[in-house]
């Protein structure tokens, strides 16, 4: 046998061996990282939405959400009535002229009472840069209403806006989410 041809055995040798301890290594972790990945899955599991959550947006005309017109909102919801946090959302584009919109929110709660909200959405800040999310030229601001909040499922919620001007312009669409708490 040559020099050459024992550096080549010998150098294959060494790569099999090299080659054997990382396959070892691998088969030894492997347990790991298939619980790992199980227990990833089980927890992105958890993330799955309450049976009681409720989102729902609605489109206001382009020419404007006049003040007598009022947007209806129906929850449907596993339960008869759930208890959690209440926002409303509103999306609105660089063009409204006001640094906040206020909204009268109309619901009937368990005990039969017809409760009526009053919100304030602060949409910019003194500077008139507008607060919330943005793209382009929209933007989306949320706030909550009442946390805990309770709603009973198919009772409406009424919003409608009290600015005090007949029509107000520039608001696309309004919006309620209600997010029960995890058990």
């Amino acid at each position: 046998m040559t020099i050459a041809s024992r550096n080549v055995t010998a150098t294959t040798t060494v790569a099999t061996t090299a080659t054997n301890r990382q396959l070892n290594r691998a088969m030894t972790h492997l347990p790991k990282l298939l619980s790992i990945i199980a227990i990833m899955t089980l927890c992105l599991g958890a993330c799955v939405p309450g049976h009681n959550d409720f989102s729902e947006f609605r489109n206001l005309p382009a020419e404007g959400w006049l003040y007598g017109d009022t947007v209806k909102f129906v929850p449907s919801i596993e339960d008869s009535t759930a208890t959690g946090l209440l926002t409303v959302a509103i999306r609105h584009n660089n063009e409204y002229e006001f640094s906040n919109l206020w909204l009268e929110i109309t619901r009937n709660t368990p005990g039969g009472v017809l409760r009526r909200d009053t919100v304030n959405l602060e949409l910019s800040d003194i500077y008139g840069r507008w607060h919330g999310n943005g793209f382009g030229a929209s933007y989306q601001y949320s706030d909550t209403v009442e946390y805990p909040a309770s709603i009973i499922n198919g009772s409406p919620l009424m919003v409608r806006h009290i600015m005090r001007v007949d029509t107000l312009c520039d608001i696309e669409q309004i919006g309620i989410t209600f997010v029960s708490p995890k058990k």
